[in-house]
Parts: structure tokens; sequence; C-alpha cells
């Protein structure tokens, strides 16, 4: 009895030293950005409401106007939404890329391009309604993120009041 007893404070022991050791550092490991701060900006509010529309009416659809705003260029890696029902695309350079969804429902490539300081980007938010079908009535709000190379996360919001 005695042995298990100390073969269980020994085991607790081994397991605290092991958490211990394996705790995350307090010390911020991050490197900064490289353009001193948020880079990417959105011309208008960073949110969309589109009011009360229908599950009738179809998609409906907005873009935000996103610029560099700092001074060196700026990777995008990522783009990806918070739900199936809502995707996005972006377009710089004369190119577009996307659309791009919730990540786990289909191939979700790494984007790497680079917006130039001072270039501007248009980032399309396609919102299906209907995808939730009836139970996805009343209000809702969606997401888009937007990864930077720079550690940056920018996050656009849409919302609506969905009807039937």
């Amino acid at each position: 009895m005695n042995k298990l007893i100390i073969g269980i404070i020994v085991g607790i022991l081994v397991l605290g030293g092991l958490a211990w050791i394996a705790r995350p550092s307090t010390q911020n490991t991050t490197p900064a950005p490289t353009n001193g701060g948020k880079t990417l900006t959105v011309e208008e509010a960073n949110n969309y409401d589109f009011g009360v529309i229908s599950m009738a009416a179809g998609n409906v659809v907005h873009q935000f106007k996103v610029k560099n705003s700092g001074t060196g260029p700026v990777k995008i890696d990522y783009m990806y939404t918070s739900c199936m029902c809502t995707t996005a695309s972006i377009t710089f350079g004369g190119r577009q890329f996307g659309p791009y969804g919730m990540p786990g429902h289909g191939f979700a490539p790494k984007i790497n391009e680079v917006i130039s300081s001072e270039e501007e980007a248009i980032i399309e938010v396609v919102f299906d309604p209907a995808a939730h079908g009836p139970a996805g009535v009343g209000p809702v709000e969606r997401a888009v993120y937007i990864e930077a190379d720079n550690n940056e996360v920018l996050e656009l919001l849409i919302s609506a009041i969905v009807t039937p």
C-alpha cells in the first residue's frame, strides 16, 4: 500500500515537472510587424450591415476597399471566412484570387501575393442567406479574415437580419 502511495506521489511530481517545463513562455516571441503596426486599413468601417434581407432574393454582395498604408510591402498569406455561407475574393494588381471560404470546407491555398505600399485591394464578400435553410432566419454576423506575413490579421464583418 505504501509503495502505491509513493508511486502515485512520484507520478504526480513527474507530471507536474513536465507541465512546468512545457509551459508557454511569458516572453513575447512574435516578431513585431515590419511596417510599424497595422498596415492593412479599410477605407470605410470594417463592418457592413446589409439590413433586412430575404432568403428568396438570393446572395448579397459587398466590397471593402483595403489599402496597404504602411511604408513597405505586405504579403497576403491567407483569406478565409467564419462560415460556409460566406465567401470572399481579393483583387489587386489586376488579378483576382478566390473565392475563399471557411477553413475545413474545401482547399484553402496560401495566397502568397504582395500588396505594395499605398496599393489598394478590393475584398468582395458574398453572403448566401439561404445556405442554412429555414433555421437560418434572424440576425447573423459573419467575418472575413485576411492574414498577412507581418502577423497582422484584418477582420471584416458583415451582418444582416435574414427573413424567409
